[in-house]
């Protein structure tokens, strides 16, 4: 039976799977969801593997397992080999979507270190290396958006590696980092290389933004100030949205297509509602368009699929948003400057995470031991 998140795949939007975890992996919950509803892939984060490995005992036999072959492995190194396992499945539960639709879809990504955001040739490395580790070609490796990750998206995509680029949340950081996965594929061209398997989402973060803005809308009070409280992350998004369809008209993007170049998709991403004055499936509803894709929580899926609403509203209104992000700068509610301090908390949260999970692993001893 076709539900409303088979609708959203008619709409040409893909729905991932903000989540994954051992057990539910096991049990057939991610291939029940592909079968069912449509779910064409899967997110991971250092957040989601620090509640799914530093709770309950579903990973010991693994680990113990791992620990005997390897009894004086570093830390960070069971942990990869915990979370290759699971990418690994989750890649082999997406594979048939991936050749039903020719590598346009069907992904699971693994996340680089968050410690390494700001380092460039370590983000290059580490990328290359789990891109070997789980050697799957429906993986993309995941890189923050940080002024380091750009030129490391470019290398890596020129290596024939999947981009899937994580914690964007300003419209000039995106532009930056779409044009390096258009550079990755040019210097592989210029080697010689086919790049018509090549893919790479642009994750937008959204909620986030709302959260930070709509405690400055508060503060300030006025009524003008709060008619712009829950639309300024999706004016955002918009906004983004009408840069990617301008530049899919570019001479430099229409010479990559005619090579087989698939666009770098905007992925909507943090689209669990924060905020309970507003609906739970506001981030669903409101950005849905050709060529998107939208990674959303297991909660939030449950809620749209039991009532969300299937409109091509990514495209529309778009003078109200531009309306709207100009209304934002008059008031002087600094998007930019709201943006910018996002990634560096996006960064900070994932290395606590990171934290917390390898200090979950450390505390089970080695079996060896």
């Amino acid at each position: 039976m076709m539900g409303l998140l088979n609708d959203l795949e008619a709409n040409g939007q893909a729905v991932w799977l903000d989540f994954v975890d051992r057990t539910f992996l096991a049990e057939g919950g991610l291939k029940k969801l592909v079968d069912e509803d449509g779910l064409s892939g899967v997110t991971s984060n250092p957040s989601i593997f620090e509640k799914a490995m530093g709770q309950g005992d579903a990973y010991d036999e693994s680990l113990a397992a791992y620990d005997r072959e390897h009894p004086d492995a570093a830390t960070i190194d069971r942990y990869e080999a915990l979370a290759i396992e699971d990418i690994k499945a989750a890649a082999d539960t997406l594979r048939p979507v991936y050749d039903r639709l020719n590598g346009k879809d069907g992904y699971v990504s693994l996340e680089v270190s968050p410690y390494i955001s700001d380092d460039t040739d370590a983000t290059i490395s580490e990328a290359a290396k789990l891109w070997g580790l789980v050697d799957k070609p429906n993986l993309m490796i995941k890189i923050p958006g940080t002024p380091a990750g750009g030129p490391a998206i470019a290398t890596s995509i020129s290596s024939g590696i999947n981009i899937n680029v994580t914690l964007l949340f300003g419209i000039e950081a995106y532009k930056t980092v779409a044009l390096a996965y258009v550079a990755g594929l040019e210097k592989r061209l210029a080697d010689g290389q086919p790049i018509d398997r090549i893919a790479s989402v642009a994750s937008f973060f959204v909620s986030r933004i709302d959260t930070a803005i709509d405690k400055k809308i508060d503060d300030l009070g006025s009524g003008e100030a709060k008619a712009l409280r829950g639309k300024i992350a999706i004016a955002n998004a918009k906004m983004a949205y009408q840069w990617y369809l301008d530049f899919l008209k570019t001479d430099r993007w229409r010479a990559l297509a005619a090579k087989g170049a698939m666009p770098q998709r905007l992925l909507w991403a943090s689209t669990g509602t924060k905020d309970p004055a507003y609906s739970d499936v506001l981030y669903l509803d409101t950005l849905i368009g050709a060529d998107t894709v939208n990674t959303v929580p297991p909660k939030t899926l449950d809620a749209f699929r039991d009532h969300g609403t299937v409109a091509e509203t990514l495209t529309a209104d778009i003078d109200d948003a531009k309306h709207v992000l100009a209304e934002a700068g008059r008031l002087g509610l600094d998007l930019n400057g709201v943006t910018d301090r996002l990634v560096e908390e996006g960064v900070a949260s994932f290395a606590k995470a990171f934290d917390a999970l390898l200090a979950s692993i450390a505390k089970k001893q080695p079996a060896a031991a």
